[in-house]
């Protein structure tokens, strides 16, 4: 399948990975390159809380997971809506750990295509230092969510170390390598 014109219909991808390991740029890199694609940000539905949100954790609270799991629940209805309207929706959030698992059986479209970004700790270190935000800190660190993602995450679709590909390279493998990425 080629990036330019041809796409893979209405169907939801996600790209998941840790925080600075590219999924906004990536994910917004490859709806742009698809003929009818919507990107789909998880985090969105995170910052509509206004009162009484919980962070996520590295040992979460029974309400941080809670709503951690309507985020997923209500960018998945989304995802589903789009593709129903004969869009591709480009989901980037972080769903990792057996949360990646639960995520997918969420969407009810098929096919649904799940692209993990595995770049090296040390490039996600450094990218997040050159980014305006900051995911990492206090409870954080690169090291700590990288083990979650390598050690406690199903290995679904296809696993990508993007650290030394640029967003274009990126997509450039995600649409060469769609079928590698989809979902049984």
């Amino acid at each position: 399948m080629s990036g330019t014109g041809a796409g893979p219909g209405p169907c939801v991808v996600l790209v998941t990975g840790v925080m600075a390991s590219g999924k906004s740029t990536v994910a917004q890199a490859l709806a742009e390159r698809l003929p009818r694609a919507a990107h789909v940000r998880g985090d969105v539905f995170r910052r509509m809380i206004v009162s009484g949100r919980e962070e996520m954790l590295p040992d979460p609270s029974p309400e941080a997971l809670a709503q951690l799991r309507l985020r997923y629940r209500l960018s998945a209805a989304a995802a589903d809506a789009y593709a129903e309207a004969g869009w591709t929706a480009v989901v980037q959030d972080v769903v990792l750990g057996g949360e990646l698992a639960h995520y997918t059986a969420l969407v009810r479209t098929r096919p649904l295509y799940v692209v993990v970004l595995a770049p090296r700790p040390a490039a996600v270190a450094a990218r997040e230092e050159r980014r305006a935000k900051t995911g990492y800190g206090g409870a954080w660190t690169v090291r700590a969510l990288d083990r979650s993602l390598r050690e406690d995450t199903p290995r679904l679709g296809l696993w990508l170390d993007t650290s030394d590909q640029t967003p274009g390279e990126t997509v450039d493998t995600i649409l060469a390598s769609l079928p590698s990425a989809r979902l049984p």
